[in-house]
């Protein structure tokens, strides 16, 4: 960009002028590396996917003494300038938070091949040799959260609530759904996308239609929508399980586990390759059951019982030896069963 060119002309005029007044060079010298997120919906105190990422960066940035930084998006046209500002602060790594980002990445990527870049959430069919995609195997921790849905429930009646129909919610819906249905084939799933991961409303609704439905616990994969989720199973002292991080401080009564994704590992692990100059571009990072980045929380221990979280431990020890595959959208859902 023309503009990042004449920026970095006024950088080298403001290193002369302050060598000229006396000011050493040494502090150009030990300019951190800087890494920044671009947020898709939702903000960066989400109690979910964008918070877990910002904390991976901020303890990146205690160990290597790195700057860091995010930008929030308000709507799709943001996606692109958000990015740009970051290429005229000569950010070494930008890395796009969630699949909204993924068109904007692939398309600054070509535009920009010396720039760094990462997607989380996302990959692509032809990856770009300077975009590193990071992608969970959420199926695997959703059904086991569905194993122990069913076990736990006392209705044979359960929820999912997902934010909107991305690859990574899909990969939580049927995970969990196959997951509970082929613990207890008497189980009925109800299932419902908010369209939104920001409408705590929203959340808390879908959610109390389904505790009238006689549904006793719910798996909300949306975001700050399921904060409301999470605030309905309070209300109504029925059972639900979190997202993305351990969110049982927002019900400790009500939120038997969560499903653990582990995206501050996946970003903390991005700056710290950077740092360390193991920066990889061109193929994808998978983080699963055998990698320790999606499981279940451990503040489970204090809601379910013991023998129904030896039963989940029996079954992830199947799906990291292949015995269990567990589908990652409706079609592989429908095809396994």
């Amino acid at each position: 960009m023309k503009l990042k060119k004449l920026l970095s002309i006024g950088a080298s005029l403001v290193v002369g002028a302050s060598l000229l007044t006396g000011c050493s060079s040494k502090e150009e010298k030990e300019e951190s590396v800087s890494v920044a997120i671009v947020l898709g919906e939702g903000s960066i105190n989400d109690q979910s996917f964008n918070q877990s990422t910002w904390e991976g960066l901020k303890k990146a940035k205690e160990d290597f003494n790195i700057e860091i930084k995010y930008l929030e998006s308000k709507q799709e046209s943001d996606y692109i300038q958000n990015i740009e500002t970051l290429l005229d602060q000569d950010t070494d790594l930008i890395v796009g938070v969630g699949y909204q980002l993924k068109d904007s990445i692939e398309e600054m990527a070509k535009g920009y091949p010396d720039q760094k870049f990462a997607i989380l959430d996302e990959t692509y069919d032809e990856i770009q040799a300077n975009v590193v995609p990071v992608v969970f195997k959420e199926e695997e921790g959703a059904y086991l959260a569905g194993a122990i849905a069913a076990k736990m429930s006392k209705t044979s009646n359960v929820g999912f609530i997902g934010g909107m129909k991305s690859p990574a919610v899909q990969k939580y819906h049927y995970g969990f759904k196959y997951g509970a249905e082929s613990t207890d084939s008497k189980v009925k799933v109800h299932e419902q996308y908010a369209n939104s991961f920001s409408d705590q409303a929203k959340g808390k609704s879908i959610a109390m239609q389904m505790y009238a439905s006689n549904v006793d616990t719910i798996l909300s994969a949306a975001g700050d929508t399921g904060t409301g989720a999470i605030e309905a199973a309070r209300e109504n002292n029925k059972y639900a399980i979190g997202v993305d991080r351990d969110q049982s401080y927002l019900a400790e009564d009500n939120v038997i586990t969560s499903v653990l994704k582990k995206l501050d590992v996946a970003s903390y692990n991005l700056a710290k390759d950077l740092v360390e100059g193991n920066y990889v571009g061109g193929k994808e990072k998978v983080y699963g059951l055998k990698e320790d980045a999606v499981g279940i929380a451990e503040s489970a221990k204090k809601l379910i019982p013991q023998d129904i979280l030896n039963f989940a431990n029996e079954q992830a020890d199947k799906i990291k030896s292949g015995e269990i595959k567990v589908p990652r959208n409706e079609a592989e859902y429908k095809s396994m069963k």
